[in-house]
């Protein structure tokens, strides 16, 4: 078994990068080269400005490349909730931007030929418990009236036309979510931005930022520096570099997935015949999806850690009996892939981007940042360039999380509460 990624471990590597040093001036610097971060470097560069990516190891080395190879449109919270907070308009809004970033990969890699394996499959929501279909229901109906005209709600008696277990109790059909190999997509989207004129520099670490006036900002890495017109702060939940602000906003959660060894074509047909993307709906819960070759990649949160390899193995494990637990034909099935990574998460659970002293940033998806990042990073490309508008999130207030000055020393007790609500609920 492999403690790394599969999306990176089976993706190439970068063939157009920059050697360095960095150094000399450019237009835009982008800190952070995830798919927020190319993104814009890819819609920066098409409209000729002079752009530079600074990454602190591979791009997509990250979040962007460590996750469940989910595009899903959809919100992480109850539409019906999320209006009460921020009133329905506001909350339909940003649905609609979810959507919108599902279409906004389709076209890139459609127009940029990135060979990922996009699938417009559908996504299922999954009762974990007979209970929790009411509520899907119940969900449902707001989701179609406003948003989801063509949700399919799937009772428990038809269960088996969706997966094969029979430890979930119903599911909603989003059908415009999809799926796509994460590694090739992300150094894809590099390769068209270093075509179009954006220079990419991997193991190039930010270690400070001096603001020279306005938007101008001397750029410091661990290989030169660089002067740069604008900057644009794409760094997720990164533990390291000048970004204090941003970290007192952002809590960092591990995220942890498995892959089976691939899945004879009938063994792949009794787990998911339809080859969605599948959520359970459990705060603590899992996610799911075939990929290609008939693996199974399941992940989820298993422990409220940061991820390390021993803190991955743990996750693992927990994983591989979950697995089994809901798909029991699976017994005996090598796992070939473990690995973790940090979801850059808010408060709310929604994304922020927006400008502070001179910095443009984005970030804070919140673990539905497939989708969310490709889009704000082209969105932040065009408020950079004159158009404040395009922001879908402005205007967000954005507080410190109380008693968070560094490491997330109360996750245990986060997890502790979460688990305590799956419990109950």
């Amino acid at each position: 078994m492999k403690m790394d990624s599969y999306w990176l471990d089976t993706a190439p590597r970068l063939q157009t990068g920059q050697a360095g040093p960095v150094a000399g001036k450019a237009d835009i610097v982008i800190v952070g080269g995830g798919f927020t971060g190319l993104s814009a470097a890819l819609a920066l560069s098409r409209q000729g400005a002079d752009v530079v990516v600074l990454e602190a190891g591979r791009v997509t080395g990250e979040a962007s490349g460590r996750n469940g190879g989910h595009c899903n449109n959809g919100l992480a919270h109850d539409l019906g909730g999320l209006a009460a907070t921020i009133g329905l308009e506001r909350a339909v809004a940003l649905y609609r931007a979810f959507d919108a970033g599902v279409d906004r990969v389709e076209a890139l890699v459609r127009e940029e030929g990135i060979d990922c394996d996009f699938s417009r499959t559908g996504k299922i929501k999954l009762a974990a418990k007979p209970a929790h279909y009411a509520k899907l229901a119940k969900s449902a109906e707001i989701l179609a009236r406003e948003v989801e005209p063509d949700l399919e709600l799937v009772p428990p008696e038809e269960m088996r036309r969706e997966i094969g277990s029979d430890k979930l109790y119903g599911g909603l059909v989003f059908p415009r979510s999809a799926h796509m190999h994460m590694g090739r997509f992300g150094v894809g989207l590099a390769e068209a931005a270093a075509r179009h004129g954006a220079g990419i520099f991997e193991q190039a670490p930010v270690t400070t930022l001096k603001r020279l006036g306005g938007h101008r900002h001397l750029v410091t890495t661990g290989c030169g520096m660089i002067e740069a017109g604008q900057v644009l702060l794409a760094t997720g939940a990164s533990q390291h570099g000048p970004f204090g602000w941003l970290r007192r906003r952002i809590v960092p959660v591990g995220s942890f997935i498995i892959a089976t060894a691939p899945l004879s074509a009938e063994l792949a047909a009794s787990v998911l015949p339809k080859r969605r993307t599948a959520t359970t709906t459990m705060n603590i819960g899992n996610y799911f999806r075939l990929t290609p070759d008939n693996r199974l990649i399941f992940g989820g949160r298993a422990r409220f850690a940061l991820s390390s390899p021993r803190s991955d193995a743990k996750s693992g494990a927990i994983l591989e009996a979950r697995m089994l637990e809901l798909f029991p034909q699976l017994t005996g099935t090598p796992i070939d892939y473990c690995w973790g990574g940090l979801v850059d998460m808010t408060a709310d659970r929604l994304p922020r981007a927006g400008e502070r002293d001179g910095l443009f940033y984005a970030l804070g998806y919140s673990g539905h940042g497939t989708q969310m990042s490709v889009l704000m990073g082209h969105a932040m490309a065009k408020v950079m360039t004159g158009e404040p508008a395009a922001n879908p999130l402005a205007g967000l207030d954005w507080p410190a999380v109380p008693g968070h000055l560094g490491p997330p020393w109360f996750l245990p007790f986060v997890g502790a509460y979460y688990r305590f609500q799956d419990w109950r609920h």
